[in-house]
């Protein structure tokens, strides 16, 4: 694989194209951050809620964002955690998974905006599963989906209302997300993409 193979800012690693660094990211969660503000017109009713795995130390950095950018929003009590194991459409075929832990917002999430945190949007079945298990904590005002990248091919009429990323995509290919957190690095990295 050579650069000219690569997308346009994108680098070529050993192990795939880098199409988000560190960088990248950083600005990516700043810009969703402000575009969050600007549409609700401010801060004070959302909650950040973050998909194990990678979506909640993403969800972390964004509501740090948010409580950087409007005083209103209080990163502490705003920020939760969902699991959405038991909702999943494929449970059914691989029963065995180990529970993970949800851990709502302080404030709760009753007539607030919810904003989902994802690292990868693919099929959307994540995000229905998401949906599916906020129904049973409560009753939102609204709920938005903020994704890192967005990689198409859905099955769902699902989509994303903040993307640091469009990455169109190959079914064939992988979107790997790499954050400090979980993998001591940050970037995104595409696999599986061949020389034309």
């Amino acid at each position: 694989m050579n650069d000219s193979t690569a997308p346009t800012g994108a680098s070529v690693a050993s192990s795939g194209v880098t199409v988000l660094t560190e960088q990248d990211m950083a600005r990516a969660l700043t810009r969703i951050a402000h575009e969050i503000v600007e549409k609700n017109d401010g801060a004070a009713d959302i909650v950040v809620l973050g998909i194990p795995t990678r979506g909640v130390p993403l969800a972390q950095r964004l509501a740090d964002r948010l409580a950087d950018i409007d005083p209103d929003f209080d990163a502490a009590a705003g920020l939760g955690q969902l699991d959405i194991t038991m909702y999943r459409d494929d449970l059914r075929n691989n029963p065995t998974r180990t529970l993970g832990v949800t851990r709502l917002p302080a404030v709760g999430i009753d007539d607030r905006t919810v904003v989902l945190v994802d690292d990868v949007l693919y099929s959307g079945r994540t995000i229905r599963a998401a949906l599916d298990a906020i129904s049973d904590l409560g009753r939102p005002r609204a709920v938005r989906l903020a994704t890192l990248v967005d990689r198409g091919h859905r099955d769902l009429p699902i989509r994303p209302d903040y993307v640091g990323k469009n990455l169109p995509t190959a079914s064939s290919e992988r979107v790997k997300v790499h954050l400090r957190e979980i993998d001591g690095t940050d970037d995104v990295i595409i696999t599986g993409r061949t020389e034309k």
